[in-house]
This record gives structure tokens, C-alpha cells and sequence, in this order.
């Protein structure tokens, strides 16, 4: 397969599972929790990287913000030989009792975005494979973590998530709310691949909070934290995938 045109990657050049937020620098955080790690290639939001956790390859890919970037990550990666995604990012929640700093497992995303929909109906579910999410939940067992297992929903407009919009997804008991899922979901299905998701906590719309909130930082200490939680889980679900 020829060189890609975004990630700069080619086959050969990455493992077959792949850790992907959506934060570039958070790249680099996951590939501190590893073995050994090496620079791949770098170009606009994408960063990837190579790694070694206890023993197994796996690939990590910042996607950037949103299901085009995301998409575009996905179908390159697809291409050169990636068959496993696992999404590790952050999530407003839409319940009141979730708090900041918790995580969540996801069982399926609502596509309140546009780029599934441009590759199948809104109809067709956007859902987590079966052994990913097992292996998330299982991993999060292991390490004496609660998460929360459920479904969430992937919005495009950040700054359009009107108390209306809020307020029918707290009635329908979606759990929170982030931009990439449902397109992770959906392409590694049309292709007859693997993907899951696990998201930490940043905010609370019932709540009236989003990151970043009062000229604070992005993330609040409790999300940072626990951001490196959810890392740990991820990684060790890939141990259990491969």
C-alpha cells in the first residue's frame, strides 16, 4: 500500500493495534507508560508512534479533534495494516451523578454527527466490538477501577450543545457526550475490523460545566489524573487483545 497522505505511513510502518486520541500530546503520554516507544511519523494533528507494553507492539495515533480528522486517521491506518482501534480520550457527562474524573466505557455512540452519515445510514448502529469492550471492562476489573458502561453520544458542535440538546440526551440516558466515537465505530465495522472506546470525564453539561471553564486549564487535576488511569486500562486491555 502506498505511503498515506496524511499520516505519512505505509505499510510496514505500524502494528496491528492501535491506541488512538485524540490529542497529540497525549500520544506522548500513553507512550510513557510503555517499554520503549519511537516517533513514526508527524504532520498536521496526527502524530504516531510505535511502542512496546509488556511485551506487545501497538501502534498510537492522535486522531485530532472531531469525526473528519478522526475518519481520515482510521482509513489510513486501516490501509497499512492496523485492525484494532482503541479510543482513548476525554467526555463531557449527561448525568448527574457521573462526576469529573470518572471513566467510561462506551457501548455505542449516537451519531449526532455528520461523517458516518456520509459513508451509511443514521440508522446503522454505531457500536464497539464485542472483545474490545470486553477486554476494557475486564482491564478495568483487574485494576480495581469503576467505570461506567454505556452508551454515549458524538457530537460536531462544541460550542452548540444547547440546554435543549442536554436535556434529550439526559432523558435518554446516554452517559456522555464526545466528537469521535461514533466514526471509529462505524468505519471499523464497514471495514470488518475491531475498535472500542474509553473516555475520562472532563466536564459535566447537566451540571453546567465544560472543560476549560472560568479561563481554566482544558482539563481539570481530577481528569488529568485519571487520564493516565484510563491509559493504563487501555494498554492493558491491548495485552489481553493480542
Amino acid at each position: 500500500m502506498a505511503n498515506q497522505p496524511h499520516l505519512l505511513v505505509e505499510e510496514g510502518d505500524v502494528e496491528d493495534v492501535a491506541l488512538v486520541p485524540g490529542d497529540p500530546g497525549r500520544v506522548d503520554r500513553i507512550a510513557a507508560h510503555c517499554d520503549d516507544s519511537e516517533v513514526v511519523a508527524e504532520n498536521r494533528e496526527y502524530k504516531v508512534v510505535n511502542a512496546t507494553y509488556e511485551g506487545v507492539d501497538l501502534t498510537i495515533c492522535s486522531t485530532g479533534i472531531g469525526c473528519p480528522s478522526a475518519a481520515i486517521a482510521v482509513e489510513e491506518l486501516a490501509n497499512v495494516g492496523v485492525e484494532t482501534f482503541i479510543r482513548v480520550g476525554t467526555i463531557g457527562a449527561l448525568q448527574a451523578d457521573i462526576e469529573v474524573g470518572d471513566m467510561i466505557v462506551a457501548t455505542g455512540a449516537a451519531k449526532e454527527e455528520g461523517t458516518s452519515k456520509r459513508y451509511e445510514s443514521a440508522v446503522y448502529p454505531a457500536v464497539p466490538d464485542f472483545d474490545v469492550l470486553t477486554s476494557l471492562v475486564d482491564s478495568a476489573e483487574a485494576n480495581d477501577e469503576d467505570v461506567h458502561v454505556g452508551p454515549i453520544v458524538s457530537d460536531d458542535a462544541f460550542y452548540n450543545e444547547s440546554d435543549e440538546y442536554v436535556a434529550d440526551w439526559n432523558d435518554a440516558n446516554l452517559l456522555a457526550i464526545e466528537m469521535e466515537a461514533a466514526t471509529v465505530f462505524s468505519l471499523a465495522r464497514r471495514r470488518g475490523l475491531r475498535a472500542g472506546a474509553i473516555c475520562t470525564v472532563d466536564g459535566n453539561l447537566v451540571a453546567g460545566t465544560q472543560k476549560g471553564a472560568d479561563g481554566e486549564d482544558e482539563l481539570p487535576e481530577k481528569a488529568k489524573n485519571n487520564v493516565a488511569r484510563a491509559i493504563d486500562i487501555s494498554l492493558d486491555a491491548v495485552t489481553d487483545l493480542a
